[in-house]
């Protein structure tokens, strides 16, 4: 079966799945480009990101994932088949770059974590700039998500997901405009970062 159909088709049977099970609900999946290349951005609190975030996406996404989760027995192989390569979390990771960057360069849609790894206290963690680099050099959008419930629900120390409501908001793309000398220097990785970051934490409820 062509990968199109199968996402299809998984897409309706995860949607039913979240309804009833987390009441999910979406906002703004207005702003996700039905075509063309462009990052999908949200914060990580659970295993179920990928999959509540994809819902309302109507075309193959691929993933950027830690490695050790692409090497369990079982959900490795099931997330390699939904489009998830491997990622190393605490180097540069060459190979992974160079596929993100074909999936963008052939018009695909990415999804990355700019936390790096799922929060284990439920705050939103500073963004590396990873993201903003790869969507400097690609000259894609960003399309920055706040998933909210998310942690109630199925967080690092819940060993199953927990009935609980989960929101999602997919807030307008934000476009990258490179200094006058066409330079990516760590500054504006930085302050783009930033700016992502804020975006995301927008829709949360306060950090305190």
């Amino acid at each position: 079966m062509h990968i199109y159909w199968i996402f299809a088709i998984s897409r309706v049977i995860f949607k039913i799945v979240c309804r009833v099970y987390f009441r999910i609900e979406f906002s703004g999946t207005g702003n996700i480009p039905s075509s063309g290349p462009f990052i999908l951005a949200p914060n990580h609190v659970s295993y179920m990101d990928p999959i509540w975030v994809s819902i309302p996406v109507s075309r193959p996404m691929r993933y950027m994932t830690w490695d050790e989760m692409t090497k369990k027995p079982l959900i490795g192989p099931l997330m390699k088949a939904y489009g998830a390569f491997p990622v190393h979390l605490e180097r540069t990771d060459r190979t992974a770059l160079r596929k993100a960057g074909e999936q963008l360069r052939t018009g695909g849609g990415l999804v990355i974590f700019p936390e790096g790894g799922r929060t284990r206290d439920g705050l939103l963690a500073r963004f590396k700039p990873g993201v903003i680099r790869l969507a400097a050099e690609a000259d894609v959008p960003i399309v920055p998500a706040t998933i909210i419930g998310g942690y109630a629900a199925y967080n690092y120390h819940h060993l199953l997901p927990r009935p609980r409501k989960v929101r999602v908001i997919y807030h307008p793309p934000i476009r990258l405009t490179l200094p006058a000398d066409g330079e990516i220097s760590k500054e504006f990785l930085r302050e783009e970062a930033t700016r992502l970051h804020d975006v995301v934490l927008s829709g949360l409820p306060s950090q305190g």
